[in-house]
């Protein structure tokens, strides 16, 4: 492990960052928890921060670890928030997940924990990072099935430098295990598995907050109108389910979307139309050094994905292209591409 002392440990109120806690305890390090307060619901609305405020309490006490809040309330929802409903407007669907890692967990409170003495942060992520002559690679988690390294791809050399991943090298199962042998308040917690911060919220609705209604028209691939629309905003390349288009004899996915003349276009039938064995990007975040291209790699177009097998190359117009030895099915424009060598995550960006 790096050569830290003082680590500042966010507690989100989830069995992964208290045994993370937990271990650098163990380990005899100076550790001080953290809690991250970045939404709070309007009254009348269940709101999971008060409740996973509580149980981060009570981890806190029962390892007699210093605990304090960190109010990021501003921070979130300019840098978060307002970033998922302005692309929502444009017709992309957002991946706010990774905006929280770069611009929340390892930029705001990363930072205030460097102001604050501490020598580094340690979260609960499923991810490795491993130091040699002071290059910081990042890796992914031993547990395939839990792996966050994706969500981690826009991190810099700065801040993998400052980060501890304490559970990457173990499985769910051990780190469920770990809690409940040292009896840690929350060791049988259910996860969450919804917006960052937000929990779980009906999409419509919480976007109906900043995102007036706007008819749009639903094309199929040959140019025929088959519907209109108020909510196709919010549809993602790929999607099957919720279009409330009636009377159409196969499955209808979505294949594309005409943002400026405000129109979906759809398949029906089979999902062929939704392969493609291409995609561009406008640029490339290394996370520590330029690999000479062309260059055959592994790349994750989604979270949970398994590696894919392709090849990037750059044009001399400052475009890269990832050419996949097989086709992807619904690669969407604007979510994020990450490039691994073996386990190890060397590259990311936007795909256009």
């Amino acid at each position: 492990m790096k050569d830290v002392k003082k680590i500042l440990v966010w507690l989100s109120g989830g069995v992964d960052s208290a045994v993370s806690a937990y271990l650098l305890k163990q380990q005899w390090y100076d550790i001080t928890a953290g809690f991250m307060i970045n939404y709070l619901a309007p009254k009348g609305e269940k709101c999971p921060t008060k409740e996973d405020l509580a149980v981060a309490k009570q981890v806190a006490e029962y390892l007699d670890i210093p605990f304090f809040t960190f109010d990021y309330r501003d921070e979130y929802e300019k840098k978060v928030l307002e970033y998922m409903y302005e692309w929502y407007k444009k017709g992309i669907t957002p991946n706010p997940d990774i905006m929280c890692n770069s611009e929340i967990k390892f930029r705001v409170f990363l930072d205030e924990a460097i102001e604050l003495w501490f020598d580094a942060v340690a979260t609960g992520h499923y991810a490795r990072i491993e130091e040699s002559e002071k290059i910081y690679t990042l890796k992914k988690g031993i547990d395939e099935l839990k792996d966050q390294s994706y969500f981690l791809a826009g991190l810099s050399q700065d801040q993998l430098s400052k980060a501890l991943f304490p559970i990457g090298g173990l499985e769910k199962s051990q780190v469920r295990e770990i809690a409940k042998k040292a009896k840690l308040p929350n060791a049988m917690r259910k996860e969450s598995q919804w917006i960052c911060f937000v929990g779980k919220v009906d999409i419509k609705e919480f976007l109906q907050k900043k995102i007036p209604n706007s008819t749009w028209e639903v094309y199929d691939t040959s140019g025929k109108l088959l519907w209109t629309h108020k909510w196709v905003f919010y549809y993602t390349i790929g999607q099957r389910k919720g279009l409330d288009i009636w009377g159409m004899p196969e499955p209808i996915f979505v294949v594309d979307k005409d943002i400026k003349n405000n129109r979906l276009i759809v398949w029906y039938g089979k999902d062929e139309e939704l392969f493609k064995d291409t995609l561009h990007i406008d640029d490339l975040h290394f996370l520590w050094k330029e690999y000479n291209l062309p260059q055959k790699c592994h790349a994750k177009i989604r979270y949970r994905q398994a590696d894919q097998s392709c090849e990037i190359m750059k044009w001399k117009n400052g475009w890269y292209d990832i050419l996949f030895d097989t086709p992807q099915r619904a690669i969407a424009s604007w979510q994020i591409v990450a490039l691994y060598d073996e386990d190890e995550l060397w590259g990311s960006w936007v795909i256009r």
